[in-house]
């Protein structure tokens, strides 16, 4: 059965010709900008990365793989579905596994400060991680996320 082998927050995440890039990965917190007087929060941009394990017996089949952030109470924010296709390469070893990479860029407009969830699911397969989105004035937010 295939399988989330990897799911991982980024500032971005690019796949390319099978391989997953990704620019400042790992992050558990975000700090969003909060401009003076009540002004419009802008959407957080962000990416995540994604690895899927596909099993010899599971290749040359189709595979949903759903992305859906959430609060804490299980409301979605946001989802992602798409499909994912492995064919067996010439050459290949009989019983080895396949990986297939998806990137997923966003900006999200999330409703409130607080914690949030990264949800990703192939199958029965599925793996979480958990991050937090910081509100502060924007004269004192970092300059990164960590």
């Amino acid at each position: 059965m295939a399988e989330i082998e990897l799911l991982t927050l980024a500032n971005h995440a690019e796949a390319i010709n099978g391989l997953l890039y990704l620019m400042g990965a790992g992050w558990t917190d975000h700090w969003r900008q909060i401009p003076p007087e009540g002004g419009r929060v802008l959407p957080v941009h962000f990416g995540i990365g994604v690895a899927i394990l596909v099993p010899w017996a599971e290749t040359n089949r189709r595979h949903h793989v759903v992305v859906r952030i959430e609060n804490s109470d299980g409301r979605e924010v946001i989802k992602v579905e798409s499909d994912v296709e492995m064919g067996r390469r010439p050459g290949s070893q009989a019983g080895q596994d396949f990986r297939s990479v998806l990137a997923i860029n966003a900006n999200v407009e999330f409703p409130a400060a607080g914690t949030y969830r990264v949800v990703a699911s192939v199958g029965d397969s599925r793996k979480s991680v958990t991050f937090r989105v910081n509100d502060v004035p924007a004269a004192t937010a970092p300059a990164t996320r960590g």
